[in-house]
């Protein structure tokens, strides 16, 4: 997906001003430029393949769960395109093949970079990771910090909102002590 920073340049200047600003201060001047950029940033997951990050495997010959916590990402709420940001915990139980451990943060980073719902990003992580290397189980848990709900409208500061997904072979057990682990 291409971005049309000249468009988005343009509705940054029609922003300010219809909040009563003068684009072209000092301050403001270059800010339709930087905006621009960053959309073109914080959007570029639209054109990240996650097929290709998870095809790096290697051979597993025992391990029952694999967990990473703690990956740090931020997006872009769709209903307000106010940032959210928080941390992915992924647990899988690999079926003859494991990933590289950088692949599943890159996989976080390319749904994060798109505009998003925690609950759909929550889910798109479980089956791509389920579907992609094939695993015997899946459990993703999301917990993150919305600045629509922080910064504006109810300015309830250190809410957090927790997501899961699940999928394959997953003891009600094995998720109960994956979230308490999580979160």
């Amino acid at each position: 997906m291409t971005v049309d920073k000249q468009k988005i340049q343009t509705a940054v200047s029609m922003l300010l001003e219809a909040i009563g600003e003068d684009p072209n201060r000092e301050g403001l001047k270059d800010t339709p430029s930087r905006v621009a950029r960053m959309y073109e940033e914080l959007t570029s997951g639209y054109d990240g393949d996650v097929d290709a990050q998870l095809s790096k495997v290697f051979d597993d010959v025992g391990s029952q769960l694999v967990i990473e916590r703690d990956i740090a990402f931020s997006s872009m709420c769709e209903h307000h395109l106010m940032p959210f940001f928080g941390k992915v915990h992924i647990a899988y139980i690999p079926n003859g093949k494991v990933v590289g451990l950088s692949k599943l943060a890159r996989t976080v980073d390319i749904f994060a970079r798109r505009l998003q719902l925690q609950e759909r990003m929550t889910a798109q992580l479980a089956d791509a990771i389920f579907d992609g290397l094939k695993a015997k189980g899946v459990f993703i848990v999301i917990e993150a910090e919305h600045t629509c709900m922080t910064a504006r409208g109810v300015k309830k500061t250190s809410s957090k909102t927790v997501t899961t997904a699940a999928r394959g072979m997953l003891s009600e057990e094995l998720k109960a002590q994956l979230l308490a682990k999580f979160v």
